[in-house]
């Protein structure tokens, strides 16, 4: 049986965009929540954010790459989270060019241009840990078979054949 190949790196980017792109509302639904104490969890993010959450995990993902026989966990996380700091800001400030900046920290104590803010340092770094231990970790896991499922059967009829996930 020949090796089934990784997904590729537009793959990747896709899923860790979706990823993003989900924890970004469920984020702001649970903050809606704390906050305003709205039973709806109304949860909201901008088409900006697949863009800017795919990229930075890639970015993170070959970060791990790199780190992962050098630097213990926690020191990661910490390189990580820098790395989301630097990235929401140079992101922010691009958009905010073009009226297009989907956030504003302006209202927190320890903002830097309304850009990013010292408060989320921690939510950063436990959110890095999951993206290591759990996304990219499982994403680079991932392989695809390359066959087609049989015409005939219906769209929801792949089957786990046909996705597999190699464990290390």
């Amino acid at each position: 049986m020949v090796a089934a190949d990784p997904l590729s790196i537009v793959s990747r980017w896709y899923l860790y965009a979706i990823h993003g792109y989900f924890c970004e509302i469920m984020f702001t639904a649970a903050w809606e929540f704390v906050v305003h104490c709205n039973w709806k969890l109304t949860g909201v993010t901008s088409v900006w954010a697949l863009f800017i959450y795919g990229t930075s995990i890639l970015v993170m993902e070959n970060m791990y790459l790199v780190l992962r026989d050098h630097c213990h966990i926690m020191l990661r996380c910490v390189l990580y989270t820098l790395w989301t700091f630097v990235w929401e800001f140079s992101t922010g400030y691009v958009l905010r060019h073009f009226n297009a900046c989907p956030w504003d920290y302006s209202s927190f104590d320890y903002n830097f241009m309304g850009l990013v803010t010292l408060e989320y340092a921690v939510p950063w770094f436990f959110a890095s840990l999951i993206v290591e231990k759990v996304i990219v970790r499982t994403t680079l896991c991932l392989r695809f078979d390359g066959t087609t499922v049989d015409p005939t059967g219906s769209a929801l009829s792949i089957s786990s054949k046909h996705f597999r996930s190699k464990v290390e």
